[in-house]
């Protein structure tokens, strides 16, 4: 199995005067592929939130049940991502993300196929266990995608192309309310009548069949397709390097303890990556659910709503990845801070959904899109850049590594702990819904807070390293 997941040898170097042609080529396939790829891996990743309110209408699951059967994806996938992050740096990421792909479709495809009953307990430990096996296939998602902007793509051109390809997990998860709804229509034709089944085998197949064009897009880097590295093609040495000849070789005893364990800055965005991550699955996840129950609007606006707050993210993610490359040279933490004062914002009218259609007019609905669309638009800037951080603080072959250890914290505390278990039993207790969004503005604030406290520290390093650049090339 390990030689079957081996990254492919170096090929011979091209002419140079088919290098830029084939560099360019290969460029646009693989952040295709990376993209397409890490859409995928969405739609098989949070069916159990759309699912959610019929499973509870039908009497399968009341709302501790969801949240203890939610909680597998993400205890599994931050042990996952972080595991297989390593692993992603020693292996071919054509192979990984593809395999990744298949099995997690083929889990969440089950799902849809159990025979539940009306045992509540019965149901939210069998689902639990199929979420978990299902989290932990999805950590082959994202280090493999990882190493392949880290190779295709230098360090100055990074945040911006990353902040485009990090909205693959957007349309990923606005397309799984579509898929979903297109499903539940599907089942009507066919008179079947629990319709929250079309929420897992719907969408499972469609990542089957976008599994089939990641292969055939995908490669796994320059040298591999007989290219010279990212870094001399675009004469681009700002980011940090290891030594030379180091690729692949690096043990990971001494990766993990030299460039992440040690390395403050990681640290610090994988606090703020707790609370950001914590802001982000709470709103979407719970959307469903708290639409249904408190602002007691139908199924379609439940679905809409979740889509759009995914699909906000895509011009919100590639806007900020924008502005980090035109006004602050690729540095991350200011637009983080800017961002996470527009989530506070969406949260509150959100909150007071009610409050504001009375005070503006506006149909209750129209002020769910409304704020939903600036929460989504918002915070998915700063998931993108605190991993596009993750990756500039460490070589290379050290990328899936403090990816997984930066997602680590991320899913393990702010996803399973606090938006998933915290929020659900806050939500189902005498507390309420606005306990819950209490938790959210506390989140954001802290969020802030840390990523302010990155700022000077990531300005300081990136002088340093061009300073160190420039030295070598004389």
């Amino acid at each position: 199995m390990s030689n079957f997941f081996a990254p492919p040898a170096a090929r011979d170097r091209l002419p140079k005067d088919r290098i830029p042609e084939v560099y360019r080529r290969m460029r646009l396939k693989v952040f295709l592929g990376a993209f397409l790829g890490y859409a995928a891996y969405y739609l098989v990743r949070k069916n159990l939130s759309l699912a959610a309110p019929s499973m509870i209408e039908e009497g399968l699951l009341d709302k501790a049940g969801v949240s203890f059967a939610m909680t597998g994806i993400p205890v599994a996938y931050a042990f996952s991502k972080f595991i297989m992050g390593s692993l992603s740096d020693r292996s071919d990421a054509r192979k990984f993300l593809v395999v990744g792909l298949i099995l997690a479709s083929l889990v969440m495809m089950s799902v849809g196929l159990l025979p539940l009953g009306q045992s509540i307990g019965l149901n939210s430990a069998l689902l639990f266990g199929f979420m978990l096996a299902a989290g932990w296939i999805s950590g082959m998602g994202w280090p493999p995608c990882g190493r392949i902007m880290a190779h295709w793509f230098s360090q100055r051109e990074r945040s911006f192309k990353m902040s485009i390809w990090n909205t693959s997990h957007n349309v990923g998860g606005g397309s799984l309310g579509v898929l979903a709804l297109a499903g539940v229509a599907v089942f009507g034709m066919f008179g079947i009548e629990q319709t929250w089944r079309a929420a897992f085998i719907f969408p499972s197949l469609v990542a089957l069949l976008l599994a089939v064009v990641c292969w055939w897009l995908l490669r796994d880097r320059p040298e591999a397709c007989g290219l010279p590295p990212i870094d001399e093609y675009r004469q681009d040495f700002s980011g940090r390097r290891g030594a030379k000849g180091e690729e692949m070789k690096i043990p990971f005893r001494r990766l993990f303890v030299d460039y992440v364990l040690k390395n403050r800055l990681l640290w610090f965005i994988a606090m703020a990556n707790v609370f950001v991550y914590m802001v982000r699955y709470g709103i979407s996840d719970w959307s469903p659910t708290y639409i249904a129950e408190q602002l007691q609007l139908d199924k379609s606006t439940q679905s809409l709503a979740f889509s759009i707050f995914e699909y906000a993210g895509i011009p919100g993610t590639v806007i900020c990845g924008w502005i980090s490359s035109r006004f602050f040279q690729g540095r991350c933490a200011p637009v983080n801070v800017i961002y996470m004062l527009l989530v506070l914002v969406g949260i509150v009218g959100y909150w007071q959904a009610a409050d504001v259609a009375a005070a503006t007019g506006m149909s209750i609905e129209g002020v769910v899109y409304a704020s939903l669309g600036l929460v989504g638009f918002a915070v998915y800037g700063p998931i993108a850049l605190i991993g596009i951080q993750a990756l500039s603080f460490v070589p290379k072959n050290a990328a899936g590594t403090a990816a997984g250890f930066v997602g680590l914290f991320g899913y393990l505390l702010g996803d399973a702990m606090l938006s998933k278990i915290l929020i659900g039993h806050v939500a189902n207790s005498d507390l309420g819904w606005n306990a819950t969004f209490w938790l959210f503005v506390g989140a954001s604030v802290l969020a802030i807070l840390i990523c302010a406290v990155t700022w000077r520290r990531e300005l300081a390093l990136m002088r340093e390293r061009l300073r160190e650049a420039r030295a070598a090339e004389h």
